[in-house]
């Protein structure tokens, strides 16, 4: 008696559940939320927009806000900041709009 091949069983099991629960049982009706409204909200400064179009993709101006405040807490903090979130978290961000938004959060914030 020839071996079965175990992927090709598992294979005609699906097809037969399939035929079996109806095709229409495989797509869920979508979920309709309501997304809470902004907390808070990006300061005005250089590079807004730069800022809104690569940070709010991942989180709102509430992390931000968040961060240390002080002298020291300027360039250096803010370029280690962007760098994480590229390394770290696998933000899209491009190059060329690092130093912008490092400069919008160092000025602004």
């Amino acid at each position: 008696m020839p071996r079965t091949n175990p992927l090709h069983l598992a294979n005609l099991l699906a097809l037969a559940a399939i035929a079996f629960i109806g095709p229409a049982a495989l797509s869920a009706p979508p979920i309709n939320y309501e997304v809470p409204p902004e907390t808070a909200a990006f300061k005005p400064g250089p590079n807004l927009d730069v800022v809104v179009n690569n940070c709010t993709a991942c989180h709102s101006a509430d992390y931000i806000a968040t961060q240390p405040r002080g002298p020291k807490f300027k360039q250096e903090f803010w370029r280690a900041e962007v760098d994480k979130m590229i390394k770290v978290y696998g933000a899209p961000i491009v190059e060329a709009d690092v130093p912008k938004i490092v400069e919008y959060l160092a000025t602004t914030y």
